[in-house]
């Protein structure tokens, strides 16, 4: 027996759609190592790049991604000013810093930017699609 139309609707309902991701940070080899660890990820989408803040806000303007990852520390817009910019734009958006820096004043400060979370580079990065999966579909990471 073949699906009718609407059974076939059913079933592409729920296979979930992948989930795009904008990609910032002003070091070209961690844009690609990132880019490159998500395509390995059935549930998620590369949509864009950007290599400062800046052009983070006009990416994410174009592209409208789901989650942006984002580092702290680049030229021209550093990642919490862009925060601060890219939450008011697009408050529904994740937004997770990846960075080497870490300390508490950064937290605060990445925090109240409206960070949705904040992972180290030296972490593995199992932890930050994890976190990532954990802001999207809205389970403990």
């Amino acid at each position: 027996m073949y699906p009718t139309s609407c059974d076939a609707r059913t079933v592409l309902a729920s296979i979930p759609m992948a989930k795009t991701v904008l990609i910032v940070d002003d070091n070209a080899l961690i844009r690609q190592a990132l880019c490159e660890m998500f395509k390995r990820e059935a549930d998620f989408e590369v949509r864009g790049e950007a290599e400062n803040g800046r052009e983070a806000i006009e990416k994410a303007q174009q592209l409208h991604p789901d989650l942006i990852v984002m580092d702290l520390s680049m030229p021209v817009m550093n990642g919490i000013e862009a925060a601060r910019v890219l939450k008011g734009m697009m408050p529904t958006v994740p937004l997770i810093i990846f960075s080497e820096y870490s300390d508490v004043f950064f937290e605060k400060e990445a925090r109240s930017a409206g960070v949705s979370a904040l992972v180290s580079k030296s972490e593995h990065a199992s932890v930050l699609v994890g976190k990532a999966r954990a802001l999207l579909y809205h389970i403990a990471a």
